[in-house]
C-alpha cells in the first residue's frame, strides 16, 4: 500500500493532538478531513474560541467538520463521502460504532498510558497522582468498550521525581505523535499485528477528574499528597480550604521538619514558609493561589497574607 492509497480522517480537539496531525502532514500522508469540537464562547468576553486542532487544520488548508452530534445522520453521510480507509483519534470524544467501524482498515486511537493500565479520561494525571515511575503511550484499534481494543504499539516514558501533569503532558504529546506516525507507517506496509489486551482486577483506571476529586486528603502521607498535587498541577489543581477560602496548591516539597500537629494543620513564620502536617510527615508549600488572587511563590504570598 502506498501513501496515496491511505485516505485518513483525523479526529482531535486539544493541543495534545496537534503534533500528531502535524507529523502526518509533514510526512506527506493524505489527511482528507479533520473532525474537531465545535467553536464555543470562552473567557470573560465570551469570544468564540476555536480548538487547537482546528487552528492546525486551517494552517494546512484541510477540510474541517465540527459536528455537535456524532450520531446525526447528516454527519454520518458527510463522513462517508470522504471515503477514508483509516481514521485516527487523538484526544477526542467517544465515537459511536457507526463512526469508528466505518473505514476499511479501522480506527485507531492514541492513549496516554501503557494500556491496559489507566484506561479512562485522565491517564496522565492519575499516573502521577498514584506515584508511578513510568507511563507511556499506546495506539490501539477502537472497539465497543472504551480503551479496550487490540494494541498496535506502545512506548514507555519515565516519570521524573519533579514531573507535574504539565511537564509529562508536554513530553507525551510529542512521543505520542511519533507513535502515531510509526503506527501509520506499519499499517501502510501491512507490518503490524494487533494484540488483545489482558484484563485483570489489579488494573488501575483513570476516570474523569472533577472538582471534588482534587480536594487534598491531609491524612495521607507527605509523599502521597505531594504526588497528588503534582498530578493536578497546574490544572485543574489540587485544593484545600484556608480561612474559609479555596487554596490551590501547585508545588511542594517534603520537609525534614517534624511537629505534633494534626493532619491538615499548618505552621508558618509568616515570612518564608508554610508547612502542612500530613498523616505521615510535613509538606512545605512552594507555589499556591488563594481564591481571588493570582498564583504566587510562598514568600510573595506570605507578604500579603498573614497566617
Amino acid at each position: 500500500m502506498s501513501e496515496k492509497e491511505l485516505r485518513i480522517i483525523f479526529m482531535g480537539t486539544p493541543d495534545f493532538a496537534v503534533p500528531s496531525l502535524e507529523i502526518l502532514i509533514e510526512n506527506n500522508y493524505n489527511v482528507v478531513a479533520v473532525i474537531t469540537a465545535p467553536d464555543k464562547p470562552s473567557g470573560r468576553g465570551l469570544r468564540v474560541q476555536t480548538s487547537p486542532v482546528k487552528d492546525a487544520a486551517l494552517k494546512f488548508n484541510l477540510p474541517i467538520l465540527q459536528p455537535t452530534a456524532l450520531k446525526d445522520s447528516s454527519f454520518i453521510e458527510e463522513l462517508k463521502n470522504y471515503n477514508a480507509n483509516l481514521q485516527i483519534v487523538v484526544a477526542f470524544r467517544m465515537l459511536p460504532e457507526a463512526v469508528w467501524n466505518m473505514p476499511e482498515i479501522g480506527t485507531f486511537n492514541l492513549h496516554a498510558s501503557l494500556l491496559p493500565q489507566y484506561r479512562g479520561a485522565a491517564p496522565i494525571n492519575w499516573a502521577i497522582m498514584n506515584g508511578e515511575k513510568e507511563t507511556g503511550c499506546t495506539t490501539f484499534f477502537l472497539q465497543h468498550e472504551i480503551d479496550t481494543g487490540d494494541i498496535l504499539f506502545a512506548e514507555k516514558e519515565i516519570i521524573n521525581e519533579e514531573d507535574t501533569f504539565e511537564t509529562l503532558y508536554d513530553r507525551l504529546k510529542i512521543k505520542g505523535a511519533s507513535l502515531v506516525l510509526k503506527t501509520v507507517q506499519s499499517i501502510e506496509s501491512k507490518n503490524y499485528k494487533p494484540v488483545p489486551q489482558q484484563f485483570s482486577s489489579a488494573l488501575k483506571n483513570a476516570p474523569k477528574i472533577h472538582k471534588e476529586t482534587c480536594k487534598i486528603d491531609w491524612t495521607k502521607s507527605a509523599e502521597e499528597v505531594r504526588n497528588f498535587i503534582r498530578g493536578l498541577s497546574p490544572y485543574p489543581a489540587a485544593w484545600t480550604v484556608l480561612n474559609g477560602k479555596t487554596l490551590k496548591i501547585f508545588k511542594t516539597k517534603i520537609s525534614s521538619e517534624t511537629n505534633s500537629k494534626n493532619p491538615g494543620e499548618i505552621v508558618s513564620d509568616n515570612k518564608t514558609f508554610l508547612h502542612y502536617t500530613t498523616g505521615n510527615g510535613v509538606l512545605s508549600i512552594l507555589e499556591l493561589q488563594l481564591e481571588g488572587k493570582k498564583r504566587m511563590a510562598i514568600e510573595e504570598f506570605l507578604r500579603g497574607n498573614k497566617i
